[in-house]
């Protein structure tokens, strides 16, 4: 008598795409020539070069044409972290007069490191805070800014809730005091309409994992006009990075913007999951509290506490369940230290190591948003809540 099979394992749900993004098979497809056959270094003087050469014309094209930018504005790099380093330390070597640079309390590791680099060198760092929602305070910045202001280096849209900045009305206040103004696209291009012709941003910093491309890839859009010094000195990039091109990432980097750019407008779709996902969370356990709700939000964002519970245990039991999610920024994984996001929108270190971070993409299904809700309950019940704090827990 032959056995019964054993049941399927239930197909894994990603939801950690504020953290990087699968690869879309149509960029996968357009990256493999380059990963073999047309190997040609582009700089190359001979004829095999010409067909690299043209398909990193193409690129940056498509990546221009997602942000509503001129090719010739589009730099690559090795991805947001580079383009943020560059376009701030090069912003602040184009203003030498002005020694204020201006940030928020809840960018990315990324910038705040550095800005806390620049200010043991004497750079005057102002942070300018957000309130409770996670919006920023904007009158706080229009207080700040002066004369001596070089460079505003904000996020377009906040990686752990999905707040977004008001960076329309930021372009103008930096431009009225004569600053440079940088923003962090990383987690919002792909996601949002942007056009850069209408915009005034100076510096725009992007990263291709982000948005169904290739790991290690992205640009940086410099305004017509604008030159910085390069990190890299070298040729390539008309001079302004050095270093042979990655062909293949960057071909990569431009079909994922022309397949982003392709589902700007399934953005309502998503917004609708992820209420259906916080709606269920609401029924299941009333006391959770999303983060930033009464905020306009990327529609594919949840950023949700659970009062008495470590966001770090609910990660880890989600994950045995084949579920994948995240309690704050990948790239601050493993520290001790509650979000600093969290920590600056509300100042509750039992709100923030509470969170759990579900970012849900283009492919993110119904089926997936209700295995999750199916899921929950037994997780939270396999968790011993945590006692309330002094003050009776979170309000």
């Amino acid at each position: 008598m032959s056995r019964p099979a054993a049941a399927a394992e239930a197909p894994r749900v990603y939801l950690d795409h504020n953290a990087t993004t699968p690869l879309a098979p149509s960029v996968l497809a357009a990256m493999l020539p380059y990963l073999q056959d047309v190997f040609a270094n582009p700089a190359s003087p001979h004829g095999l070069a010409e067909a690299p050469a043209a398909a990193v014309r193409r690129a940056r094209a498509q990546v221009a044409a997602l942000i509503g930018a001129d090719p010739r504005e589009i730099v690559f790099t090795s991805g947001a972290t580079e383009s943020i380093h560059w376009a701030i330390q090069g912003a602040l070597a184009l203003r030498p007069g002005r020694s204020q640079l201006i940030t928020s309390t809840v960018e990315h590791p990324a910038v705040l490191k550095l800005c806390r680099q620049l200010a043991q060198r004497g750079v005057d760092v102002t942070y300018v805070p957000v309130d409770r929602a996670g919006r920023l305070r904007l009158r706080y910045l229009e207080a700040a800014l002066t004369p001596q202001t070089a460079l505003v280096s904000l996020m377009a849209a906040n990686n752990e809730t999905g707040v977004l900045f008001p960076i329309e009305q930021v372009a103008a206040l930096t431009q009225a005091c004569g600053a440079l103004l940088h923003v962090d696209g990383a987690q919002s291009v792909g996601k949002r309409a942007l056009d850069l012709a209408r915009t005034p941003i100076d510096l725009l910093s992007l990263s291709a994992h982000k948005l169904y491309g290739p790991k290690g890839v992205g640009a940086l859009f410099l305004r017509e006009g604008l030159t910085l010094a390069p990190l890299f000195p070298g040729t390539q990039e008309r001079g302004r990075r050095g270093g042979s091109l990655n062909v293949p990432g960057i071909v990569g980097f431009g079909a994922a913007c022309e397949w982003a750019g392709a589902r700007l407008a399934e953005s309502p779709a998503l917004a609708r999951r992820r209420d259906r996902l916080e709606a269920g969370i609401a029924g299941l356990a009333p006391a959770a509290m999303v983060n930033g709700r009464d905020a306009p939000r990327l529609a594919g964002t949840s950023n949700v506490s659970f009062p008495g519970y470590e966001g770090e245990a609910l990660v880890q039991r989600l994950d045995r369940h084949g579920i994948a999610v995240a309690n704050g920024a990948a790239c601050a994984a493993g520290g001790s230290a509650p979000s600093h996001v969290l920590m600056a929108m509300h100042g509750e270190p039992a709100r923030a190591e509470s969170a759990v971070r579900f970012s849900l993409g283009w492919q993110t299904t119904d089926a997936q948003i209700e295995r999750v809700l199916q899921v929950l309950p037994g997780v939270l019940a396999e968790l011993e809540p945590l006692p309330a704090g002094p003050a009776g827990g979170l309000h």
